[in-house]
């Protein structure tokens, strides 16, 4: 059963795409950048963006039954790789005792000039996490 998580963004709906997608124990989150998403602002440093970033993507994860301790992948999109400390900075504190495989890279890009950092988490649905 597949089941699509809608974050309140208008870009979900324009571009067709959802926030995130629930399937087979998964909740895969869409790329967020650091937009509040009900006033349609973004900060303009990084590492602020970064917080908003996480802000969505927690409450994303709330929304679908899970959280950020069962974050298992992250993917970090940063338009200047001087910006790299302060994002990672923001996500050390965050993920400091979840720890998911991560990868960062420094992209041309970004779908507007503002957006300086775009963060994408993979999660399992919590109960389904076992033990070895």
């Amino acid at each position: 059963m597949r089941r699509r998580i809608d974050g309140g963004s208008s870009f979900e709906r324009d571009y067709g795409y959802s926030r995130a997608v629930v399937q087979n124990g998964f909740v895969f989150v869409a790329g967020t950048t650091g937009y509040d998403y009900a006033t349609m602002t973004m900060p303009e440093e990084a590492g602020a963006q970064a917080e908003a970033c996480w802000r969505t993507i927690a409450g994303v994860l709330e929304q679908a039954g899970t959280s950020l301790e069962h974050v298992v992948r992250a993917t970090y999109y940063l338009t200047d790789r001087a910006d790299a400390e302060a994002v990672l900075t923001v996500c050390g504190r965050v993920l400091r005792e979840i720890r998911p495989a991560a990868t960062l890279v420094v992209v041309a890009g970004l779908l507007r000039p503002e957006m300086k950092v775009e963060i994408e988490v993979t999660a399992v649905m919590a109960g389904t996490i076992s033990t070895i």
